[in-house]
């Protein structure tokens, strides 16, 4: 895969990462692939982009342990989604999402 084409898919996966759906997990996805698809590597972006292809509802349930996640999805990827913390990277601006006082 050449560069561009790699970067394409980062692109790619950032904008299908913050346009999920449910707000609650275009925020969430949104935000950690903001801060972390920049820096996959090749594999990680396959892991990550199979990961986007379950629903939104699963992988909520995951992310708050309302279930398991099965082991065809148990990646170091998903390992790094479960750690990310939204809340503090929302309070440190590197989610992405701006807000103004006028709204």
């Amino acid at each position: 895969m050449t560069v561009e084409n790699i970067e394409n898919k980062r692109k790619r996966l950032i904008f299908r990462s913050w346009h999920r759906g449910m707000r609650e997990m275009d925020l969430i996805m949104g935000s950690f692939a903001n801060k972390n698809v920049p820096e996959f590597s090749v594999e990680e972006l396959d892991c990550y982009e199979e990961l986007l292809h379950n629903n939104d509802p699963d992988i909520y349930d995951w992310l708050t342990a309302r279930a398991e996640p099965p082991a065809n999805v148990k990646t170091t990827v998903l390992e790094k989604l479960l750690a990310h913390h939204y809340a503090s990277n929302r309070a440190s601006g590197s989610d992405g999402v701006t807000c103004s006082k006028d709204q």
